[in-house]
């Protein structure tokens, strides 16, 4: 568990390699009731324009969380988060899927005991999620 005291703007959360296969795809529909076709159907995506499959930006943004929860150690702690949706990840069907590399750095420590956490998302080297942050109650 993360206190005041142990934190200083600038620290550096643990980073976070999750890999996402199209499965992990089947399985966020089904619990988020999410089954656009971009999502599991490839000649759809092509249709409209996408590479491929790509991966619920929901799905990707709670993997952003996560590294945060992780971090804090209780997500009732966030209380406020934010992103933009930079750019899709792509889960090719090759059985290994897409990877997304999550880093976090604290940008700011307020006196009212809260910490404002810039966060980053990256696959294929490339950021997927802009303005990610997540302010989280110390």
């Amino acid at each position: 568990m993360t206190t005041p005291q142990q934190v200083a703007k600038g620290d550096r959360l643990p980073e976070s390699s999750v890999s996402i296969t199209r499965t992990d795809l089947v399985r966020y529909a089904g619990a988020s009731g999410d089954f656009n076709p971009i999502h599991h159907s490839e000649s759809f995506a092509h249709e409209v324009g996408l590479p491929d499959v790509i991966a619920h930006g929901m799905l990707t943004m709670a993997l952003a969380t996560r590294l945060v929860t992780d971090w804090v150690g209780d997500p009732g702690r966030i209380v406020e988060h934010g992103v933009r949706f930079t750019r899709p990840v792509v889960v090719p069907d090759d059985g290994k899927g897409a990877t997304v590399e999550l880093s976090g750095k604290v940008a700011d420590v307020a006196e009212d005991g809260t910490a404002k956490v810039n966060i980053t998302a990256k696959c294929a080297d490339q950021g997927v999620l802009g303005g990610a942050y997540a302010v989280v109650r110390l």
